[in-house]
């Protein structure tokens, strides 16, 4: 019972670290996120948190890794409802702007052009099957199907929080919202349709 019990506690202080991280990474970036701060908001020490995660470096990629996994997961694509998909990350972005802050301070601080992760075909393989594999049953446009992808993904990006117009915020009217995603539906289909 011991034993269980530290395990317990040590899993909670795991979980205390990574939310304070990722909530320090998604407003600070790699650069300015401290160490410090997440300690002190997660009730822990340095030693605790490097003996989970080795370095400030490493707990970004868990915490960055984690949240790929989460959206994928979380909002699988759907190749032959591409307009359904872009509006589910439209309200993945609302539910939770920190995974997308996560993904641009990637982009700004580690990969600056190209793929946003090292062997992003771990990632993207499923999507790109399903949208070659709509392509084939007529559904959606010919063309690359990672540019496919990238385009459908950076339509439901056009109000997030790291849009260079306008972010958007949960705490907005329903009807702004659902005016939203009738255009990003509309758009997306235009954008994909077969010829």
């Amino acid at each position: 019972m011991p034993d269980q019990q530290l395990t317990a506690r040590g899993e909670a202080t795991r979980k205390r670290i990574v939310d304070v991280a990722t909530r320090e990474f998604a407003e600070h970036g790699i650069a300015g996120a401290r160490i410090e701060r997440v300690v002190a908001a997660a009730r822990t020490n340095k030693a605790q948190l490097y003996a989970y995660f080795g370095s400030k470096e490493r707990l970004f990629d868990a915490i960055f890794f984690a949240s790929l996994e989460r959206i994928v997961n979380v909002v699988p694509i759907d190749a032959g409802d591409l307009a359904d998909w872009a509006v589910r990350l439209y309200d993945e972005y609302l539910q939770r702007p920190d995974l997308i802050r996560l993904a641009t301070w990637a982009r700004l601080e580690r990969r600056p052009t190209g793929h946003l992760v090292e062997n992003a075909d771990r990632l993207d393989d499923a999507k790109l099957r399903a949208i070659a594999e709509a392509q084939a049953a007529g559904l959606i446009r010919a063309g690359d199907p990672f540019d496919l992808m990238a385009l459908v993904i950076a339509m439901s990006m056009a109000w997030s929080p790291v849009s260079n117009v306008y972010a958007a915020t949960a705490d907005e009217p329903a009807d702004v919202h659902d005016r939203r995603r009738e255009l990003l539906r509309d758009s997306v289909r235009r954008a994909v349709s077969p010829a």
